[in-house]
């Protein structure tokens, strides 16, 4: 077993970041530990401080962010590295740094198109910021379809760079073999999983690989990654209980979250828009949070 499969090896590790707090230490040390627990870690995605802080005083273990509703929040697109997004991600994490007690993760799509010294760069000020993680994804910016990856070998020399400037942070390796391509099922693994043990030799601590729903794609993954491998939940396909039972060890909602507030928002919306004019039933407004409770959110 690798040392990365070692629950007590990333704890250790893990304390290792410098000048951390002793607050963020012991969050980061928690957060590597919650990834060899007796069940899966749910890791909610929010996308400012208000989403973050809510899902946190929910009882959520930890909290990661999605890069989608960051970047869409400040009408960006994700996935192109802009400087707006790698700012605000920033200023988000740092804004999180000082407002939860629950370990935090962060999204930081490829690296915002930096090099290595860059993303080391990256991944020092988020450590600094009280950050437990990132995630790095393996994807060209803007792909679509069966579009390439960035080299594994480039890949890795991200990862060796993360860790070298911020040893305790948890790196979650995204491999993007089966992310917006027009048939996941039918991708082979082979790549999938030499990827994963390039990032891993490179320093990574766990491995995600978003858009596989395949029980037996699934169980190949787990049984060939000698470390925690994370899933995206995919509503309909995956269970948590099943998920668990085959040896995933995180689920992560991605931007789920973001846009079924988005489409909330808007369901709301159109249901006043029906009350005001005499053809609704009103909206229902039971379990909102009222004014209060969301400035609290904020003191």
């Amino acid at each position: 077993m690798s040392a990365a499969a070692r629950p007590e090896a990333v704890v250790n590790r893990s304390g290792s970041g410098g000048g951390l707090s002793p607050r963020a230490a012991g969050r980061t040390r928690a957060f590597h530990a919650l990834h060899h627990g007796d069940e899966p870690l749910l890791l909610p995605n929010a996308w400012d401080a208000a989403s973050a802080a809510t899902l946190a005083a929910a009882g959520f273990a930890a909290i990661g962010t999605t890069s989608l509703g960051v970047a869409a929040a400040l009408g960006e697109p994700d996935g192109l590295g802009s400087a707006a997004v790698r700012d605000a991600t920033v200023a988000l994490a740092r804004r999180l740094g000082s407002r939860l007690a629950c370990p935090y993760t962060v999204d930081i799509e490829g690296g915002f198109g930096g090099g290595p010294e860059e993303v080391g760069a990256l991944a020092a000020e988020l450590a600094d910021a009280g950050a437990s993680g990132v995630n790095l994804e393996d994807g060209l910016p803007g792909r679509a379809g069966d579009g390439p990856l960035v080299p594994a070998g480039r890949q890795a020399e991200l990862i060796r760079a993360v860790k070298e400037c911020a040893p305790g942070l948890y790196v979650n390796a995204r491999i993007d073999t089966h992310w917006l391509v027009d048939d996941p099922a039918s991708r082979p693994l082979d790549e999938t999983l030499a990827r994963a043990e390039t990032y891993l030799s490179a320093g990574a601590d766990g491995v995600f690989v978003p858009g596989v729903t395949d029980e037996r794609a699934i169980a190949t993954l787990v049984a060939g990654i000698p470390a925690p491998l994370n899933l995206l939940y995919a509503p309909g396909r995956h269970r948590l209980a099943r998920l668990a039972e085959l040896g995933v060890r995180r689920v992560s909602t991605g931007s789920l979250l973001f846009r079924s507030a988005l489409h909330a928002a808007v369901g709301l919306a159109r249901s006043l828009r029906a009350d005001a004019a005499g053809g609704g039933a009103g909206p229902d407004l039971a379990g909102v949070p009222g004014y209060g409770e969301v400035q609290r959110l904020a003191e």
